[in-house]
């Protein structure tokens, strides 16, 4: 695919046809990774380092106890 560069507001830009994006599995809003490595501009799709609790505790087999925490006496202006 030949394209042109674009102007953008203050940035210059590139438009992807859909195929293509979907040919690398990125899609629209997708984060990406944009490096130059010999010369080169390679685009890749960003992983996901968003932490999400599901995933976090999906292989957690232990047993959850609910417990109550001391923090000691209110050290400020705090209200019990």
């Amino acid at each position: 695919m030949v394209t042109s560069i674009k102007k953008w507001g203050n940035s210059q830009g590139l438009r992807f046809s859909k195929e293509m994006l979907d040919a690398i599995g990125i899609s629209v809003d997708d984060e990406v990774l944009i490096e130059v490595i010999d010369h080169k501009i390679i685009i890749s799709k960003a992983k996901d380092n968003k932490v999400n609790l599901k995933k976090l505790f999906k292989s957690y087999e232990g047993v959850y106890k609910e417990t109550e925490m001391n923090w000691g006496e209110p050290k400020g202006e705090e209200v019990w």
